[in-house]
């Protein structure tokens, strides 16, 4: 079989398994808690809300707000896709299969520190597509990204190669213009459009390694998708303990570098220095793993199990990968002096 008969055999395989997700809401909770979703630009100012019949509309009679891909990974209908696709707690998520059947969705889950969320419909004897080990992703290998594209394509395949590893950005991740910083990505240049957000990055072996995610706008062939191993763990979780679990320390703070070093005035140039962001957000969450641990405002954290923390790693990055009930060293710049601390890893709630 020739590359181009191999990535067609490798479409249909996974065509059946990918799923459009479309989200709606009620128009009077709309007009209740964000007008602005339903206003129309005219030059330098907004119409007036639209009424709900020259709305848009989900099957189920709801306003459409958005919508995104998924994709399925058992027979009994749970579905993968971007945490940033079901953010909105009280939206309705309705799935189209490349069948035409329609379902409503219940998400189970969304990672706290991933772009990672998993939904469930119920249904039987679906396609699903298996996943693979992104550990194992080499530089320039061809890859299908699948999903629709735009929120309207359905059914819509790119072909690209695994253009760089290990990436991180701070990307939007939903319609309030809250970011995130993204770790440890798969960028391709395989096209990546909004509504392809949540569908699989497929390798030649017909296995999911990514999860499609983020796009940088202004820039051509530059697209980033989540390792699938981060949720594969996150099914595994779900599996055993019905929940997502990640530790957490429970602190605010700020990456150092050179430059925020000479302008705080700091003695060091690395780490994460514990700081507020406002009276009301305090440096160290009340009854955290990091008030127990003796972390103190104004701490810098050097190293967290004897990983340094700079701006390329930082206290998500080695919590990651740590188990609930592990004991995690850190050595902490206090007062003018290194001190050596020890603090549990605790479950992070939500």
């Amino acid at each position: 079989m020739d590359h181009e008969e191999k990535i067609i055999s490798i479409v249909k395989k996974a065509m059946p398994t990918v799923v459009s997700i479309m989200v709606g809401k009620d128009y009077e909770e709309l007009l209740r808690e964000k007008p602005y979703e339903l206003m129309v630009p005219r030059g330098d100012h907004l119409d007036l809300p639209l009424p709900e019949e020259e709305l848009p509309h989900t099957p189920g009679g709801k306003v459409r707000i958005g919508g995104g891909s998924g994709f399925i990974v058992d027979e009994t209908g749970l579905i993968l896709t971007n945490k940033h696709v079901v953010y909105d707690q009280k939206a309705e998520y309705i799935i189209t299969t490349p069948t035409e059947d329609i379902y409503t969705a219940k998400v189970l889950a969304r990672d706290p520190l991933n772009d990672v969320a998993i939904i469930k419909i119920e249904a039987e004897n679906l396609p699903f597509i298996a996943l693979g080990n992104s550990d194992k992703v080499r530089l320039g290998q061809t890859v299908l990204a699948v999903g629709t594209a735009l929120g309207e394509f359905q059914n819509t395949v790119s072909c690209g190669i695994i253009s760089g590893l290990s990436r991180f950005i701070t990307a939007f991740t939903d319609m309030e213009g809250h970011s995130e910083r993204l770790r440890g990505l798969i960028q391709t240049d395989a096209a990546i459009n909004p509504g392809n957000s949540g569908g699989p990055l497929v390798n030649l072996d017909g296995e999911v390694i990514g999860i499609n995610s983020a796009v940088v706008f202004g820039a051509q062939n530059i697209s980033f998708a989540i390792p699938v191993n981060k949720a594969k763990r996150d099914l595994v979780e779900l599996k055993n303990y019905g929940r997502i679990r990640r530790p957490f320390l429970g602190i605010r703070y700020l990456l150092l570098n050179p430059a925020i070093k000479k302008r705080m005035r700091l003695v060091v140039d690395n780490g994460a220095l514990i700081l507020r962001e406002a009276p009301a957000r305090p440096a160290i969450v009340a009854n955290s793993a990091a008030e127990k641990g003796g972390l103190k405002e104004g701490d810098i954290i050097l190293e967290l199990n004897h990983i340094p923390i700079d701006e390329k790693t930082s206290i998500e990055d080695v919590l990651e990968k740590m188990a609930i009930g592990d004991n995690i060293p850190m050595r902490v710049w206090r007062d003018g002096a290194e001190k050596n601390l020890d603090v549990p890893a605790e479950e992070r709630m939500g």
